[in-house]
């Protein structure tokens, strides 16, 4: 399998709200939100050059981490990540771009999106902590991102369309949208280990959960004049749900690893081992058919 197109810059986004307050609720011990978040998607810019194909192997990436239980005088240590994780995510493709200084419209942004596809946002937890402050993720982020091989367009999307999130409080008039949608997009995430046959299911969510719409986040990624181009890649972020089962990554489901998740078909985990195959899928269900997103999925290899 080939990348579905060549993808010239990518945006990671920020999107779902029980996500921002399960991790706040972990590293803080409360429930909240960033000042800024109920105003604006929040998002980085990640790397273009690691997002492979379904399939692709993600080698373990080695780094420099900070002993989590540490005093706050031992100092960081180099090696492989001990805390890898995926994040559940979905990413959609810009069509038709802009030049540098012109802007999206909220009211004509979908008309600049081509379609959608699964995303992992693989994740070195520990090599993120350590390095996030103060201008966020780096090499826990860009040793790699997998996308599944095929685009679904939103024209085949269209009968899945439903509503957004309330938003409260009202957005600034440049975000504010004349008609409101998402799109109902049941997903899963299963893990096989090494050696086994049968996958684990370890989590069912929707994309319709985000509170950011694919339409508000084109529109502030171009409001101050930022031209995108056609290919360029905008991903969700991990697509939590409000409950636990709808937890789209192994830094929530564990309380970065506080506890273990257990396999149903055997085993255990706080973060992924290596030989664990993630797999991704999604599929749109209509009257007596389905659309469907195909895989995304992924093998953990060892540290080099």
């Amino acid at each position: 399998m080939e990348l579905p197109a060549s993808i010239g810059d990518y945006t990671d986004f920020f999107c779902s709200e029980h996500h921002t307050k399960n991790c706040s609720k972990i590293f803080r011990g409360e429930y909240a939100l960033p000042p800024n978040w109920l105003h604006l998607p929040v998002a980085y810019h990640g790397r273009a050059s690691s997002v492979v194909v379904s399939g692709t192997g993600i080698r373990r990436p080695m780094g420099q981490s900070f002993p989590p239980t540490s005093d706050g005088k031992t100092p960081p240590y180099f090696g492989p990540s001990r805390r890898l994780d995926y994040e559940l995510e979905m990413a959609f493709f810009v069509g038709p771009g802009i030049e540098l200084g012109e802007r999206i419209t909220i009211d004509n942004a979908i008309d600049h999106i081509f379609g959608l596809v699964l995303m992992n946002d693989w994740s070195a937890r520990d090599i993120q902590f350590w390095e996030s402050q103060p201008l966020g993720p780096f090499l826990g982020k860009n040793f790699g991102t997998s996308i599944s091989p095929w685009i679904l367009t939103l024209e085949a999307l269209e009968p899945f369309k439903c509503e957004a999130p309330n938003q409260e409080p009202p957005c600034l008039p440049y975000l504010t949208e004349t008609s409101r949608f998402t799109y109902d997009i049941p997903l899963e995430v299963a893990i096989r280990p090494a050696g086994e046959e049968k996958q684990s299911v370890v989590c069912r969510t929707n994309f319709k959960y985000l509170y950011w719409t694919i339409a508000q986040q084109l529109t502030h990624h171009t409001v101050n004049g930022c031209n995108v181009r056609t290919g360029d890649l905008l991903a969700s972020g991990t697509i939590s749900g409000p409950d636990k089962e709808s937890w789209a990554c192994l830094l929530e489901q564990t309380s970065n690893a506080q506890h273990d998740i257990v396999l149903e078909h055997g085993g255990i985990r706080k973060y992924l081992e290596d030989g664990d195959d993630v797999i991704f899928s999604g599929c749109c269900k209509g009257d007596g058919y389905c659309v469907g997103f195909g895989t995304c999925s992924g093998t953990v290899l060892p540290a080099s």
